[in-house]
């Protein structure tokens, strides 16, 4: 499957779905040709949890990641305070399905939390998550005050040697990194890596020192994501990373599900481009990334399922 080929798609910025070019013919030859857990899932079509729902039966079941009596956090984008047509933050339906996901796994606790860039109770409120995730079980927690981070080690990055992490995070058994798809002004575009930006505490580092290479650099770090789950059922074309107007969205109904974080971006990508151009090669932090071993762009060479609901 041709990266090129991946997302065929057409799409008009005022329409509010996403059609693909020969998705049943794609779709026949994946069901037959991918016998293994793919490496990549690509469901479009339905609402939020019928897209995880989809998603995690063909990555092998949420019992592939999550054990009976762990510890478990989620890590959306909370980053700020907007409701969630905007598409500055992930969708708190998305998030709601996962939790409850994981505590049918037998977790014994799901946590969710983010460092927020405006007020955090404001952005928790707004975005529909805190309500989402605490009424299918989660334990919220705040990330505004550094009492709440541990200092670890980035020993196989460049500019990054060092990072204060979430106390949770760091404690925690197993995580799904679940951001939103959305444009950004500095990094480009803010994805899966561009996601751990909210794990850390001190964010203005990254900015004076080669953003784009301290993306990939934090996404080194040792404890890995069980999955990127990427929301873009409704994506930010512009004006992100917090939103002007909901007319800069797109309701595109998918969900991209992958252990490969680069794989995933560079896919995700793939899919934006289909409402709005982007040149991957300005989203640097991918290819950097691809070269700390992070993961593969040569979607070619994977096992990739794509899916119609």
């Amino acid at each position: 499957m041709k990266r090129r080929d991946f997302f065929k798609a057409t799409a008009a910025l005022a329409v509010t779905t996403l059609t693909f070019d020969q998705l049943q013919a794609a779709l026949a030859k994946n069901l037959m040709t991918v016998e293994s857990v793919p490496d990549l899932v690509a469901v479009m079509g339905g609402e939020p949890a019928q897209l995880l729902e989809r998603a995690l039966q063909e990555m092998g079941g949420i019992g592939q990641y999550v054990k009976r009596g762990q510890n478990v956090v989620i890590k959306p984008n909370i980053g700020w305070d907007k409701k969630p047509d905007f598409a500055a933050n992930t969708n708190p339906e998305l998030i709601e399905a996962l939790v409850k996901e994981c505590l049918k796994a037998g977790a014994k606790k799901v946590t969710v939390f983010d460092n927020t860039c405006d007020n955090w109770q404001k952005c928790y409120e707004n975005s529909g998550i805190e309500k989402a995730a605490k009424a299918a079980g989660a334990t919220v927690l705040p990330g505004n005050d550094e009492s709440y981070y541990k200092a670890v080690n980035i020993p196989q990055g460049i500019k990054l040697k060092s990072a204060k992490i979430h106390q949770a995070l760091v404690e925690a058994d197993v995580w799904f990194n679940v951001p939103v798809l959305k444009n950004h002004g500095g990094s480009k575009m803010s994805i899966a890596m561009k996601n751990y930006m909210g794990i850390v505490w001190d964010r203005g580092y990254f900015h004076s020192n080669d953003l784009q290479q301290c993306i990939a650099d934090i996404c080194t770090w040792t404890k890995k994501p069980a999955l990127n789950i990427i929301d873009a059922y409704r994506c930010m074309r512009k004006g992100g990373p917090q939103g002007r107007s909901i007319s800069d969205t797109s309701v595109l109904k998918t969900l991209i599900v992958s252990k490969d974080i680069v794989a995933a971006d560079t896919a995700a990508i793939g899919l934006f481009n289909q409402v709005e151009k982007m040149d991957i090669n300005t989203v640097s932090h991918i290819a950097r990334g691809e070269k700390l071993n992070l993961g593969t762009q040569d979607l070619d060479k994977l096992n990739i399922k794509r899916i119609k609901l």
